[in-house]
C-alpha cells in the first residue's frame, strides 16, 4: 500500500524507483497501484515524473 500523504509519497516512491524499479510503469504494476492517480497526487504539490532520470523532480 502507497503512503497517503503526499510527501511521504514522494520520499517512497523515489526510493523506490532508483533502488529497485526501471520506470514508474514497472513500479506501478508490481506494487498494484494506479499510475494516473500516483502522479496527480504529486502534481498537486508540484513534482513531476521524469522519465530520464526516473524520479519526481
Amino acid at each position: 500500500m502507497l503512503p497517503k500523504d503526499p510527501m511521504m509519497l514522494l520520499s517512497f516512491l523515489n526510493l523506490k524507483l532508483r533502488d529497485f524499479y526501471p520506470s514508474l510503469d514497472a513500479l506501478c504494476e508490481d506494487m498494484d497501484a494506479d499510475k494516473e492517480a500516483v502522479i496527480a497526487a504529486l502534481e498537486a504539490i508540484d513534482y513531476h515524473y521524469d522519465g530520464d532520470k526516473n524520479q519526481f523532480v
